[in-house]
């Protein structure tokens, strides 16, 4: 497609201008540069797909680099994105150095707030809202959050918060599943159009302000006309009251999210409401792209595809494939293990348990915290719920891992895909954090697994042989070396150390998980120096197993340890910390992530960044043994 609208010098301010039909042609060239731009990198396809109208309309009411406009999690910026001055740089999508996947403060000053994790947008908001009325400016502020992000209680807080204080802003509820077809009569049509106009808007405030000025009567009178409000709403609409409502927000919608000119119209309407307005979007997740329309799940993240046939390109198994096989078995064999997701089942590969045991699965909605709680209640019922979440995404249950399951030392497993690097999603979403926060957790057991035979034992070990929480960490993507080198033959092979290279005293390196890739390659290129080391390799990281641990770092004077985390507080940090007294004498020099904010690209150039790569780690020791 050769594109009218969208190119390099695109003026956002531009789009208000335009006529109807010259907006109709820019969705179709946002909606083309979209596809063949995830097609050829990956991304988020199908959630940016569904919000090109209600894009091109926000930037046809509001001035981005005036008023502030919040997308929430950030699965849908794309278009955002190509409006607001990065037309000549979304090649570089998710790639080192590109345009980010996510709103990021630090690429554009249209961006306002960092997002990636869901149901943060209306707490940020009403934060730049109140900041905005302590500096008397005019600006306007607008959250856009997903009906999946309402499932979080973080955005019922902040909405309750936001009723209270009556705070001019405005929440756009994106809701991809219900239809806007549902109310098809003509009066229903004729009232919606007068909701959303400005003279109805004006009439029902004036009609307001008057009404209060009267003496004791006043305040019952509104309150009777709502009530007539709300009884002829369900007699044509069928409608309840909205929650919101309820909660002290003003409501408009639904609105057809698909259908710019009728969001340009609500927008304009409800922007100079003094109150909080929430207001009922409509659309399609992957509109405009069948593939992504018949099946927006499969194409939410994706990687590269071929456009023409709909084909994602076939990838070998993966981690999270192999958790998926494990967790089956384990479940086959023993009826009280049950699964609980936070609205992932599918990309936390948890979609074929609950197609076999549909009644032993639960998906909680993106609510990490109530999925950890309501595991510990399942655990003090006698049942073993395995709870598989993000790395990044579980640090916001932290204190329901510690509070409620781990103080009662409450025989919950938790499934940690995503640890370490990720990738092209960036620091938003690296667990990089994991190792740090269990280690400072009264009784947890943590299991670090390098290849998918070692995943399969560690979800045996940690549903049938630990008695209180137990996690299981293992990373994005697919086996990162020929496992031969690494295979352990049983269950009870990952409760001990594995001396996998003995080439001398020189140096011993301790390593566990898929980064221990790095440090077997790194004894390579040390070999090839003429230092001669061993190579340790763990699977269960806490406890740490000191008295086996001990007799293989006999006579070694330094020890390095190599881990995908950060350094504080993490494993390097603890081994050292309890190494003495526990009669290990050498030096233990600590190998993992500084502080530093690594952002999106390759996981291998990821590790470079950090200094955990091979060849880094080679240099590392190679300085240290020469002081």
């Amino acid at each position: 497609m050769e594109y009218k609208y969208l190119k390099n010098n695109i003026d956002h301010t531009d789009i208000k201008y335009m006529s109807p039909k010259e907006r109709d042609i820019l969705c179709s060239e946002l909606r083309d540069k979209i596809i063949k731009t995830v097609a050829c990198n990956g991304g988020h396809l199908a959630s940016n797909l569904g919000v090109v109208e209600l894009t091109v309309a926000l930037l046809s009411v509001f001035d981005p680099g005036k008023d502030k406009i919040v997308l929430d999690v950030g699965h849908q910026s794309y278009a955002y994105k190509l409006l607001t001055g990065r037309f000549d740089r979304f090649d570089t999508l998710r790639k080192q150095g590109g345009v980010s996947g996510f709103p990021r403060r630090s690429e554009s000053r249209f961006d306002v707030f960092d997002t990636g994790h869901s149901s943060t947008s209306i707490s940020a908001a009403l934060g730049m809202a109140r900041a905005r009325d302590l500096n008397r400016d005019d600006s306007y502020v607008v959250a856009v959050i997903g009906d999946g992000a309402m499932t979080g209680g973080m955005s019922y807080e902040a909405i309750n918060d936001l009723g209270h204080s009556r705070k001019q802003m405005i929440v756009i509820l994106n809701d991809n599943e219900m239809s806007i077809d549902k109310n098809v009569g003509g009066m229903s049509k004729y009232l919606k159009e007068l909701r959303i106009s400005k003279g109805y808007i004006s009439a029902k405030q004036n009609t307001a302000s008057f009404l209060q000025k009267i003496p004791l009567i006043g305040n019952g009178i509104i309150k009777g006309i709502k009530k007539i409000k709300t009884f002829f709403r369900f007699l044509v609409n069928k409608q309840q009251p909205s929650m919101f409502e309820d909660l002290g927000l003003v409501y408009y919608g639904p609105v057809d999210g698909h259908d710019h000119e009728a969001l340009i119209k609500a927008l304009n309407a409800v922007k100079d409401i003094k109150d909080p307005v929430l207001l009922h979007i409509c659309t399609k997740k992957g509109k405009g792209y069948k593939y992504a329309e018949e099946s927006p799940s499969d194409y939410h993240g994706v990687g590269p595809f071929d456009i023409d046939k709909g084909v994602i390109k076939a990838v070998s198994a993966s981690y999270t494939h192999a958790f998926s096989g494990a967790v089956v078995e384990v479940a086959s064999k023993n009826k009280r293990v049950v699964a609980i997701s936070a609205a992932m089942a599918q990309g936390t590969g948890l979609e074929t348990f609950s197609m076999k045991f549909p009644d032993r699965f639960f998906d909680c909605g993106i609510a990490e915290e109530h999925a950890v709680t309501m595991a510990a209640g399942m655990s003090v019922s006698g049942y073993i719920p395995v709870v598989a979440i993000y790395s990044s995404f579980l640090q916001r249950a932290y204190d329901q891992i510690i509070h409620d399951v781990c103080f009662m030392n409450n025989h919950v497993v938790f499934a940690i895909d995503r640890s370490g690097f990720v990738g092209a999603d960036g620091h938003t979403h690296n667990g990089l954090l994991d190792i740090s926060y269990l280690n400072s957790m009264p009784g947890m057991t943590v299991l670090s697994p390098r290849d998918y035979r070692e995943l399969k034992f560690s979800m045996d070990y940690a549903v049938n042989r630990c008695e209180g929480p137990c996690a299981v960490r293992y990373p994005r993507g697919n086996c990162p070396y020929d496992a031969k080198d690494f295979l352990c033959d049983s269950v009870d092979d990952i409760t001990r150390p594995h001396l996998v290279i003995d080439d001398g005293s020189d140096y011993a390196l301790i390593s566990f998980g898929v980064i221990s890739a790095q440090a077997y390659n790194a004894v390579q290129l040390l070999r090839n120096k003429g230092l001669k080391g061993r190579l340790i390799v763990l699977t269960v990281i806490r406890p740490i197993p000191y008295s086996e641990l001990k007799p293989l770092l006999s006579g070694i004077k330094d020890t390095f340890t190599l881990e995908d985390g950060y350094i504080s507080g993490g494993f390097g940090e603890n081994f050292s910390s309890l190494a003495e007294e526990n009669g290990i004498t050498s030096s233990v020099h600590p190998i993992a992530v500084r502080d530093q904010m690594i952002r999106a690209a390759s996981i291998q150039s990821q590790y470079e960044q950090a200094g955990i790569d091979s060849e880094s780690v080679a240099g590392y020791i190679t300085r240290k043994l020469s002081i």
